[in-house]
C-alpha cells in the first residue's frame, strides 16, 4: 500500500479539535495557512498522526475521527514514529522535514480523560516545511532518500 493523506485538518485556535478540509495551502517555513499552530518561529509547523493510531483509540470504544487529536494531517500506510528526525518527505507537492517525534502533553486533553490515554503525544510527529504548495486528501506521501 502506498502511503497517503487521509485527512487535512485545521483550526483557528490552539487546543481544539481540528476540522477537515479538502485541501490546504502550505507556506514555506510556516505551516498551513489559516491554522493556529502555523508559525515561522518554531519547528512544529505541521503535525501528523497515522489513521492506524486513531484506529487503536476507536478499538478502545472511543468515537474519534481524523482531526480529533488536533493533527493537521492524518496519514495511512507510513510508520511515522520510525522516521528519524531530519527525514525529508514529500506530501503531494510539498517537501518537509521531520522535526520532532511525539510531544510532552502538559495539559490532559479531552481524549485523555475519555480514554485514559492519548496517542498524539506518543505516535504523532511534527514537520517543518521546506517547500510549500498544496496538500489534498488522497495525496501520496513518500520519504525522500
Amino acid at each position: 500500500m502506498k502511503a497517503k493523506v487521509i485527512s487535512v485538518n485545521i483550526s483557528d485556535k490552539k487546543g481544539m479539535r481540528k476540522k477537515p478540509v479538502k485541501e490546504a495551502e502550505i507556506i514555506t517555513d510556516h505551516g498551513i495557512k489559516g491554522d493556529a499552530h502555523a508559525s515561522s518561529a518554531w519547528h512544529r509547523q505541521i503535525s501528523l498522526l497515522a489513521l492506524e493510531s486513531i484506529k487503536k483509540m476507536q478499538d478502545l470504544g472511543l468515537k474519534v475521527n481524523p482531526g480529533d487529536f488536533a493533527e493537521n494531517i492524518t496519514t495511512e500506510g507510513i510508520d511515522l514514529i520510525k522516521l528519524p528526525i531530519g527525514t525529508r518527505m514529500k506530501i503531494g507537492d510539498v517537501v518537509a522535514e521531520v522535526s520532532q517525534i511525539g510531544k510532552e502533553c502538559h495539559t490532559r486533553c479531552a481524549i485523555y480523560y475519555q480514554a485514559g490515554d492519548c496517542v498524539m503525544p506518543k505516535e504523532g510527529i511534527f514537520i517543518k516545511v521546506l517547500n510549500g504548495g498544496k496538500i489534498r486528501v488522497g495525496d501520496e506521501i513518500s520519504v525522500i532518500e
